[in-house]
């Protein structure tokens, strides 16, 4: 497929220095790990730039969690893929990990010497609750476009109770639903098949 064939319709051509540049906003204002990493990509890379589709995005996300290593990385690389094929990926991971490890590199030394301060817990503690709910608002946002008739109402129904009552694996949670999602929908089809 070529890169041409892999746009999406009235999406905007990204270079790979946009690739970078714009996972680099990404990556240095991710706090709180991959999760806190969503608000910023539908800003971005949706509302932005109009390089995927919300539903290509969760998609993404949610293939991002159950693939080895870090849900941002490996959501970067997908849609760095998804617009400029192997380079793309490439740039666009090395674009949101760029500025975790110049930050790291620099406060390595210097962060075991402040961390006890209470102006630094306090700082911390405040950038908790704001990832909180940058959070909670990008769950609320792409909820309104995945749960959209009784399939995915009773999935996600399904999933919530799951993740607070079980303690398994994101992949677990995945794998079976998208499972459900087949059985259900080829259910429902054979249901209203037969009226």
């Amino acid at each position: 497929m070529s890169d041409e064939e892999k746009r999406i319709p009235g999406s905007s051509d990204a270079g790979l220095s946009d690739l970078f540049i714009t996972f680099a906003k990404i990556g240095v204002m991710t706090f709180g790990g991959g999760a806190a990493m969503l608000p910023m990509l539908q800003r971005e890379v949706i509302d932005n730039k109009n390089w995927v589709a919300e539903e290509e995005l969760i998609d993404y996300y949610a293939i991002g969690q159950c693939t080895p290593g870090i849900i941002a990385v490996n959501t970067a690389t997908f849609v760095g893929y998804r617009k400029r094929g192997i380079a793309g990926g490439i740039i666009a991971t090395l674009g949101v990990i760029f500025p975790s490890l110049v930050i790291i590199t620099l406060l390595a030394g210097l962060i075991q010497n402040f961390a006890d301060l209470p102006v630094v817990k306090s700082a911390f503690a405040g950038i908790r609750v704001c990832v909180c709910v940058l959070i909670l608002n990008a769950v609320l946002k792409l909820l309104k476009k995945s749960v959209i008739d009784k399939v995915t109402v009773i999935i996600f129904i399904l999933v919530l109770a799951g993740s607070c009552f079980l303690d398994l694996s994101p992949i677990i949670f995945v794998v079976v639903s998208a499972a459900a999602g087949l059985i259900l929908k080829a259910l429902s089809e054979k249901k209203g098949g037969e009226q």
